[in-house]
Formats: C-alpha cells, structure tokens, sequence
C-alpha cells in the first residue's frame, strides 16, 4: 500500500471480518517487516460509551485487527488510549469492549493518562507525548470518523490527542487547539490508519447521534485521511484549519484528487457521501467560548441541544461564558470550574452536562 492508496470497505455486519480483509487487501503485514517490532494500536475511547453510540472505535476492528497480527506472527501488541480530560479510560476500555479484546489474545492495554512522558520538539513547539507512544515500533491509529463541536471534523490527525498527558490536553486548547493538533502529528506516529466509519456522531464528538455510513478505511496518509473524511461528510478541507497546517508542515497531502481509491466492494444500498448538520453553529451563539477543554465544552454543546428541543436556543437570553481564559476573571454567568469568578457558575472540571442543563434552565432560558 502506497501513501496516495485509500482502501474502503463496506458493510455493518462481520466488522472482524471486513476489516482482516481490508488489511489483507494493503498488505499490513509487509508494511510492518519485522516481526519482533512493538505495535501499539491507538482506538478513540474518548468516553466510556459503546461503539453504537458514534463516539468510540467498534472493539471487532480492534480485534480484527489483532487477529490478523497475531496470524502473521506480530505478537508484540498493545492497545493504548487516554481518554478525555474527566473521562476514566480503564472504565472506557471496559464498557467499548477492549479488555476483552486484550484478554482474549492475552496482550496489554495503557491508560496514557497513566504513563510517563517527554517533551518532543514538534517543529519548533515542543509538545508532551507519551513515553509508551513514542517509542512504539510500529502505530496503527484506529479512529471514528465523526464531526466535533469545536474543529468540526476529527479523525486521523486529532485522534492522536490520546497519546499526550491530560495536563498537555488542556494546554492545547490555550494554544487554539488547531496549531498544535498540527504540530503534534509531526512527532506522533501515524505509521497506518485504520478508520472506523461505520456510525460515527457527524455533529458531536461524544455521539448520541450516530450515522450510518458502513465503511472500515485504510489510509497512510493522515492528512489525506482527513481531507477525504472532509470530503465524505460534507466540509471544504479549507474549513478545517489543523488539516491545512498539517499539510503545510510537509506531514501529507490534501490533495484526494491525486488518490488512489480501491473499493474492495460495493456499497449496497449505502450512501457514499453525507452531509453534517452543522447545528454547533446555531447551538454555540450564545456561547462564549475562549481556550475551553472539549469535554467541558461538549457538555455544554449537549444542554445546549436539550434546551433547543425543548425551547429552542433563541430562548437563550444570556451570553454564557466558557475556558480557561475566563480564571480569575468575572462575569455574570459561567460553565465548568474555570468561570468560579463569576456571579453564576456550573461547578465541575468538566460539569456534567445534566448539572449544566439544569443551571441553563434556571438562569439563561428567558
């Protein structure tokens, strides 16, 4: 498999077996070569929520691909994820199905919030990465495809947060989040990608609104990975700007008309593009929103969609106030621990977003 191949194939049913085929189609095993090299496999279990929900990477595409590792002999495995700030990942790795998956091959599984870490020199940012990450031989990203409150889409390139520190975690999001979600690909490894598209949230990163696309990709490009997964749920790869910047700093390529696209079969009765409903648009008016953690701003993101069933957000009267910006400063009303100066504010690092919608109701809905 070359850099410009993207392999897709299509299905929601056997996604063990779709994805051994999908990795016999590129060849994984001779990327690989040696097969004494350490393999980490990188899923997204930012929440403790099963794959069917559009947040978390389906564990028989983990276990797919294990098997198709350990039938060639690469037995030298481990799964590794750091879930999101608040978030508890030995629970996520319980209730998304990948203890079971490691017990059942007898392989690893490391909480990244856990391990020890290094500064790396990331062009000219110098970012905190896992010790356990950056000295893999071999990593294969294993992320959902699925939209995001504040990048708008995530894949490849920021399922990678997971292997930093929650301490570098929020310093991300005082650097503007997309520069250095660029910078760190620079650094992290991205040695195969493996895309799990088959009900990803297209609107929130922590799902509750699953699609169906019925897809498994193959991609070593992360770059063109996510400027295609642009492509099939409806943004212009300008409009997401880490994408840009990762191609800027020579990490890949954006340019999907130069790829090489093999469909292992067809897509029956599936779409081959979708559309977001960009509803964070409409959701976020009221917000303000400087340097916040996506956990803490996704809990606002999801009162914020209870209020706009219930009342609509136009009812939303008061500007509410959200980020690390925001300590120790004052203001009227506040989200998340970070707003304790203000008169009004949701206790939480992060909230829950029921305590949110609660406090919304009472101070904010007019």
């Amino acid at each position: 498999m070359e850099k410009n191949d993207i392999l897709i194939i299509y299905g929601n049913r056997n996604l063990k077996e779709m994805t051994i085929s999908l990795l016999e189609k590129a060849q994984l095993d001779a990327l690989i070569g040696d097969k004494s090299k350490t393999i980490g496999l990188k899923p997204n279990l930012i929440n403790s929520k099963a794959a069917s929900f559009g947040s978390t990477t389906h564990p028989e595409i983990v276990e797919g691909c294990v098997q198709y590792l350990f039938d060639r002999g690469f037995k030298n495995v481990t799964i590794m994820e750091g879930s999101w700030i608040g978030g508890n990942t030995g629970e996520a790795f319980r209730v998304c199905g990948m203890k079971a998956v490691a017990d059942k091959f007898g392989i690893k599984t490391i909480d990244t919030k856990k391990e020890k870490y290094s500064s790396h020199n990331c062009g000219g940012i110098n970012i905190n990465i896992c010790d356990c990450a950056a000295n893999v031989d071999f990593m294969i990203n294993m992320p959902v495809l699925k939209g995001h409150c504040q990048t708008d889409v995530t894949c490849a390139l920021k399922n990678n947060k997971g292997v930093i520190p929650d301490i570098e975690k929020r310093r991300f999001h005082t650097m503007g989040l997309h520069k250095p979600i660029a910078h760190l690909n620079m650094r992290a490894k991205n040695d195969f990608i493996l895309v799990d598209a088959i009900c990803g949230d297209l609107d929130f990163e922590e799902g509750g609104n699953p699609v169906e696309m019925a897809r498994i990709m193959a991609f070593r490009d992360p770059v063109l990975c996510d400027s295609y997964a642009c492509d099939l749920i409806g943004y212009d790869v300008n409009e997401v700007e880490y994408i840009m910047l990762a191609q800027k700093l020579g990490i890949g390529s954006t340019d999907v008309s130069k790829a090489n696209i093999t469909e292992l079969n067809e897509p029956v009765g599936i779409s081959k593009t979708f559309v977001s409903t960009r509803k964070i648009d409409r959701l976020s008016k009221p917000v303000n929103a400087q340097d916040a953690c996506s956990a803490c701003y996704a809990s606002l993101m999801y009162a914020m969609q209870r209020i706009d069933d219930r009342y609509g957000v136009n009812h939303v009267k008061e500007e509410i106030c959200i980020g690390q910006a925001f300590k120790g400063k004052g203001g009227r009303l506040g989200v998340g621990q970070c707003t304790c100066g203000f008169d009004k504010f949701v206790k939480g690092c992060p909230p829950k977003a029921k305590d949110i919608l609660d406090f919304l109701e009472k101070e904010a809905v007019r």
